[in-house]
């Protein structure tokens, strides 16, 4: 990689910001609570500064957070099962199988954990900033670049790396890196691409945006992570473009609806919902792509990724709240604080816990009746 390309990236994100001044986020109003919550358990991590994804394995919730600790909490007592230490401020989240953990650090290394003892470090050749994944006795990770390579988780080896041609700009956000039964997915721009994970080989793409605008910002449109997989379908936000669903085991598009939005987007059988750039909040039908609902009640809020739940859709904000938003008409039914910094992860579900995490490293689990 050349020295331009991270120079490229920042630029990106740095127009994207400053494009235009966001108006005050909306006033919360009064709301007549359906929904109930009570705290589980509570805890603390340096703050984190970086796009974080959580993991949740085997009844654990394993996060990292800006200083470079990875640790995994007991989902349902918030017991602390494991900790290590990359040694290093990380760049993006963890990626974990539930045994094995990797991260990666500002100085581009790649840091792999067996539950807390690390095993091994390589040095990358490309900022990290999507989350590792660990599947299959591999280690799965993409840079800036959209370059995808796969490691021994063991023993660090190098087995193959994917590169293929791209745009001069990407955006320096998480980007899609999953598993899908036997098959890899990746995103490289606009396009969404099944990858063989033992040889490297691209088994199919599909691309689940038609990028527009007059330069290259403007038809940035790079998918943006955690994608969610519902049975046999993959749906992802393309950047400042649109929210797609498509058929992993073929790479066949569902649908695309044009609509902006910064964040990944959330949903179950049912419902894919997501924020757009306002903050203005929309629910599709994933079979078909139609719209169920949108909520204009929290504009300029800074929302969080959401969390469909079977009791309600919940997103984070800005100041720390997470919202309970009606599955059938939106409309909100439950508001519950945490720590009063923005919510900087996507809330994630498992084993009847929901995690919330902050940017003030605060780790907040619930229980909703």
């Amino acid at each position: 990689m050349t020295w331009t390309r991270p120079w490229l990236v920042l630029s990106a994100l740095l127009l994207a910001a400053c494009a235009a001044e966001k108006p005050k986020p909306t006033p919360l109003e009064p709301i007549e609570a359906k929904l109930s919550a009570r705290a589980l358990w509570n805890t603390r991590l340096d703050s984190v500064r970086f796009p974080l994804s959580v993991q949740a394995r085997d009844g654990l919730f394993i996060v990292a957070a800006s200083d470079g600790t990875v640790a995994a909490f007991d989902a349902a007592s918030g017991q602390a099962r494991w900790r290590g230490d990359a040694g290093k401020a990380l760049s993006a989240g963890v990626g974990s199988d539930g045994r094995f953990a990797a991260v990666s650090t500002r100085d581009n290394e790649l840091v792999v954990f067996d539950a807390g003892r690390e095993l091994w470090r390589k040095q990358l050749n490309s900022r990290i900033t999507t989350a590792p994944l660990v599947a299959g006795e591999r280690v799965f990770v993409m840079g800036v670049d959209r370059v995808v390579a796969a490691y021994d988780v063991l023993d660090g080896r190098l087995l193959w790396r994917l590169q293929r041609p791209g745009d001069a700009l990407t955006l320096s956000q998480p980007g899609v890196l999953a598993a899908y039964k036997n098959t890899l997915v990746a995103g490289q721009g606009p396009l969404m691409l099944g990858v063989d994970p033992l040889k490297g080989g691209v088994r199919w793409e599909v691309a689940m945006a038609n990028p527009r605008g007059t330069n290259e910002i403007e038809r940035l449109a790079d998918l943006v992570g955690p994608p969610l997989r519902v049975g046999d379908t993959l749906c992802a936000r393309a950047f400042q473009s649109a929210v797609a669903c498509a058929r992993a085991d073929n790479g066949t598009l569902r649908w695309s609806r044009n609509v902006g939005g910064q964040h990944a987007v959330g949903g179950d059988a049912e419902l894919v919902a997501g924020a757009d750039a306002s903050d203005r909040i929309t629910a599709w039908k994933v079979g078909s792509g139609d719209i169920v609902w949108t909520q204009e009640k929290f504009l300029y809020r800074g929302l969080s990724a959401p969390l469909v739940m079977p009791q309600a859709v919940l997103f984070g904000d800005a100041e720390g709240y997470v919202h309970a938003l009606s599955r059938t008409d939106g409309q909100p039914i439950g508001r519950f604080s945490t720590d009063g910094s923005a919510v900087v992860a996507q809330p994630v579900l498992h084993n009847g816990t929901v995690l919330v995490v902050t940017r003030n490293g605060g780790l907040h689990a619930l229980r909703f009746d």
